[in-house]
C-alpha cells in the first residue's frame, strides 16, 4: 500500500456503491475518505508511481508536502461531507460525488501534465452530476452551462500543455518560469476553474441549484485544486497580485447585492479564493504558504456554512433571505454551527481563519505590497459584512416569516459539529496545520498584539456599518447580474442567428443549388451519352428516317440511342471489326 494512489481508493468505490443497500452504503461512503486520508498520512514524500505511455513517463503520483497537505483537507472535508449525507440513499450522487473527490485527489497528486488534465477533466464531468441530480428545470440549465464553461476553460488548458510539450519536450508538472503562450492558454484554463472574473459566474450560477449535499462537496474542490495548481505552477506570477485583489472586492459586492442564501455563500467563495490567489501571485514562502493554509482552513469553514445553509433548505425548502427569517427559534443547534462557520470566515479570532488569511496578509506587508495589502485589509472587512453578519441575520433572524421547520436531521448536525470543533481548534492552536505547511519557514505567531487588535478594529467597523446601514442592505425578491447574462443572451441570440441564417442560407442554397444547377446537370449528364451516340450514328443512319427536316430526325435518333438500339449495333461492328483484325493478324502470320 506504500505506492497506491489514493485516488483509486475512492473511484474504485464509487463503482462499489451500487453493490450495498440501506445504512451500509452510507457507512462504505463515509469510510472510503477515512481510509484515503490513512493512505495518505502514510506516503512519504518523494514517493512516486510512474507509467510509460507514448515515450513519455507519466508520474501518477507525485508526493510532497505540498500535494499532501491538500490531500488531507480533500479526504477531511469528503468524510465531513458523507457524515452529513448520511439521510442520502441515491447512489448517483454517491457515485459522482466519489469520482469528484477522487479526480481532485488524482490531479493533486498528479506529477506530469498528462495525468495531471486527466483527473482535472474527470473532476469537471463528475461535478456536473452532483447539479442535474437536483432534477430541476434551474438545474438542469446550470449544469449545461457548467460543464460547457468547464469545457471552455479545459480546452485552453489542453492547448497550453500541448504547446508546452511540443516546445520543451517534457510533460513534467512544476513552476512554469516563462511566460509564452502555451503557459498563458494553462494560466486562462487553471483560472477558469478559479472562477476568477470575468469567468466566475458559472460558479454563483451552478453552485445554488445543486442538491444539498452536492452544494457541500462543490464547495471545496474544484477551486481549490486550482489554487493547488497554482501553487504548484505559477507562484510569484505578478499578473496573479491583481487577478486575486479584483476576486476579493468583486465577491463581496455581489455577495452583498444577493438575495438567495447559497448564492452570498457562492460569491464568497470567489472573495477568498481571491486571497489564496493573491498570496500565489505574492510568491514568497509566507504567502505561499498562507494560500495553503488559507486553503485548507476555508474548505472546512466553507463547507459548514454550506452544511448550515444546506439544512434550513432541506428543512424548509426555502433559499431565499426574503421568504426566510426567525428560524433561530427552530433550528438554534443550525444556528450556532453555521455562526462559528461565519465568525471563522470573517478572520475572527480564535477560528481558524484568523491564523491562515493573516500569513497572506503579512506576506503582503514583507514585501512593501502597499495597495494588495490595503485591498486584502478592505476585503477583510467586507467578508465580515456578507458572510460574517448578512448571512446569519437574515437567514435566522431578522423578519419572522412564521417558519417553525425544527432542528436538522442527526447526522447533518454531527457532521456541522465536527467541522464547527477544527474552525476553533485550529483557531486555538494553530501548530498542527503550521506542521504540515509545504514550504519550510520560521513559526508564525498570529496572536500578536498588533494583528488581533486591528483585525478586531475592521470587524467592530464592519459590525458597525451594517447596522447603520441596515435600510439598504435589507434584501428585496431580485436578483444580480453577472457576467453569465452575457453568454446566457449571446447563446439565445447566437442559436436564433445560427438558425434563422444558415436555414435560409440551406434552402437557397437547396433551391438554387440542388433543384436548379444539380438537377439540370443530372439531367445533362444522363442525355450527353445518348446525343453523343447520336452524333456520331447521324452520318450512318440519317437516311434510314422518313421524315420532312432534320429537327424530327435528331429526335429519332436520340430515341433509338436512349433505347439502347444504337449501342447494341454499334456494339455488334465493335466485336465484328475486332474479329476481323483479329482473323486478318492470323492470317499474316500464316503468310
Amino acid at each position: 500500500m506504500t505506492d497506491f494512489h489514493p485516488a483509486m481508493l475512492l473511484i474504485i468505490g464509487a463503482l462499489l456503491v451500487p453493490l450495498f443497500r440501506g445504512n451500509a452504503k452510507n457507512w462504505f461512503v463515509i469510510g472510503l475518505p477515512a481510509a484515503a486520508f490513512y493512505l495518505i498520512s502514510t506516503l512519504e514524500p518523494s514517493t512516486s508511481l510512474q507509467v510509460h505511455f507514448f515515450g513519455y513517463d507519466l508520474t501518477f503520483l507525485r508526493v510532497d508536502r505540498l500535494s499532501k497537505i491538500f490531500g488531507y483537507i480533500f479526504t477531511l472535508n469528503a468524510f465531513a461531507a458523507f457524515l452529513y449525507a448520511f439521510y442520502l440513499k441515491d447512489n448517483a450522487q454517491h457515485v459522482s460525488a466519489l469520482f469528484y473527490v477522487g479526480s481532485a485527489l488524482g490531479a493533486v497528486f498528479a506529477g506530469d501534465l498528462v495525468s495531471f488534465y486527466f483527473f482535472w477533466e474527470v473532476m469537471a464531468i463528475s461535478s456536473t452530476f452532483l447539479i442535474l441530480t437536483r432534477r430541476t428545470k434551474k438545474a438542469m440549465g446550470a449544469g449545461m452551462r457548467y460543464i460547457l464553461v468547464h469545457l471552455f476553460g479545459g480546452l485552453c488548458l489542453l492547448a497550453g500543455i500541448v504547446i508546452h510539450i511540443s516546445n520543451t519536450g517534457s510533460v513534467a508538472f512544476g513552476a512554469m518560469t516563462q511566460q509564452n503562450p502555451a503557459t498563458w492558454l494553462m494560466l486562462i484554463g487553471v483560472l477558469v476553474n478559479a472562477a476568477a472574473p470575468p469567468f466566475s459566474a458559472w460558479l454563483s450560477d451552478a453552485y445554488p441549484e445543486a442538491t444539498v449535499t452536492g452544494g457541500v462537496i462543490l464547495s471545496a474542490y474544484t477551486t481549490k485544486t486550482a489554487v493547488y495548481t497554482l501553487i504548484r505552477g505559477f507562484p510569484g506570477w505578478e499578473i496573479l497580485i491583481v487577478i486575486g485583489c479584483i476576486m476579493t472586492l468583486y465577491g463581496i459586492i455581489y455577495a452583498l447585492l444577493e438575495n438567495d442564501m447559497r448564492r452570498i455563500l457562492a460569491y464568497s467563495i470567489i472573495n477568498q479564493v481571491g486571497f489564496m490567489v493573491t498570496g500565489v501571485g505574492i510568491g514568497t514562502i509566507m504567502s505561499l504558504n498562507g494560500a495553503a493554509a488559507h486553503a485548507f482552513a476555508h474548505i472546512i469553514y466553507k463547507a459548514l456554512l454550506w452544511m448550515s445553509a444546506g439544512s434550513v433548505l432541506y428543512m424548509t425548502g426555502k433559499s431565499k433571505c426574503t421568504e426566510l427569517g426567525g428560524l433561530y427559534k427552530t433550528m438554534p443547534l443550525t444556528l450556532i454551527f453555521g455562526t462559528i462557520g461565519a465568525l471563522s470566515i470573517s478572520s475572527f479570532p480564535g477560528t481558524s481563519g484568523f491564523t491562515t488569511k493573516s500569513l497572506i496578509i503579512e506576506g503582503s506587508i514583507h514585501e512593501h505590497l502597499f495597495w494588495p495589502w490595503l485591498i486584502l485589509e478592505i476585503a477583510s472587512a467586507g467578508v465580515f459584512l456578507h458572510a460574517g453578519i448578512k448571512f446569519p441575520y437574515f437567514v435566522f433572524f431578522a423578519k419572522d416569516n412564521g417558519l417553525r421547520p425544527g432542528e436538522t436531521n442527526k447526522s447533518m448536525l454531527t457532521a456541522m459539529g465536527l467541522l464547527s470543533f477544527i474552525c476553533i481548534f485550529l483557531g486555538v492552536y494553530p501548530k498542527p496545520l503550521y506542521d504540515i505547511l509545504p514550504y519550510e519557514m520560521e513559526y508564525y505567531h498570529a496572536y500578536s498584539i498588533a494583528h488581533v487588535t486591528t483585525q478586531l478594529q475592521l470587524l467592530m467597523f464592519s459590525a458597525l456599518v451594517f447596522f447603520l446601514f441596515l435600510a439598504l442592505l435589507k434584501r428585496t425578491d431580485t436578483i444580480a447580474l453577472d457576467t453569465d447574462w452575457f453568454y446566457r443572451k449571446g447563446g439565445r441570440l447566437f442559436y436564433g442567428v445560427m438558425d434563422k441564417g444558415l436555414n435560409t442560407f440551406n434552402s437557397a442554397a437547396e433551391k438554387i443549388l440542388v433543384s436548379e444547377f444539380l438537377g439540370g446537370l443530372t439531367g445533362f449528364a444522363k442525355e450527353l451519352p445518348a446525343r453523343l451516340l447520336a452524333k456520331i450514328c447521324w452520318p450512318f443512319w440519317k437516311t434510314a428516317f422518313d421524315a420532312p427536316d432534320k429537327k424530327t430526325i435528331n429526335e429519332n435518333l436520340l430515341k433509338r440511342a436512349q433505347s439502347g438500339f444504337y449501342p447494341i449495333c454499334i456494339m455488334g461492328l465493335f466485336v465484328a471489326i475486332y474479329f476481323g483484325l483479329l482473323f486478318l493478324l492470323y492470317v499474316a502470320t500464316l503468310l
